[in-house]
């Protein structure tokens, strides 16, 4: 690999890092708030964190792309992580969004729920790229 695309991929990882941090501390940390204004804050954050989590992980596909003319070489245990990886995704950005939309005609109840969820998914996306990373 060149030193050119090995920074490359440093850079997108620098990327995916910070949001995988968004996400799981976004969500957890609203857990724990009960403040309306810092949910909505923290929702804000997570969100940025998933969409940061989704365009850095196609950028990883495109990166190998460019430079080897296919997209990487998985399968296996690494391609159910992915699948996972990816509904995760879908599903948080879908469940953010909602909550910002309309959380506050929500009882309290369904708004802890959704960071329950979004904790969840957090979670569950950040263990699956563990064997997403070791089995490819």
């Amino acid at each position: 690999m060149s030193a050119a695309q090995n920074l490359i991929y440093a850079s997108v990882q620098v990327v995916h890092n910070f949001g995988a941090v968004a996400v799981v501390g976004g969500s957890l940390s609203a857990l724990w708030l009960h403040d309306v204004v810092a949910r909505r804050r923290l929702a804000m954050v997570s969100l940025a964190g998933w969409l940061m989590q989704a365009a850095s992980g196609a950028t990883f596909g495109m990166v190998t792309f460019h430079y080897h003319r296919q997209l990487p070489d998985i399968s296996g245990v690494a391609t159910y992580a992915l699948g996972i990886k990816m509904m995760c995704a879908i599903l948080a950005i879908l469940l953010l969004a909602s909550y910002l939309q309309k959380a506050e005609h929500w009882q309290e109840k369904s708004r802890n729920q959704t960071w329950v969820a979004a904790s969840l998914l957090g979670i569950s996306a950040l263990s699956a790229a563990v064997f997403l990373r070791w089995f490819s």
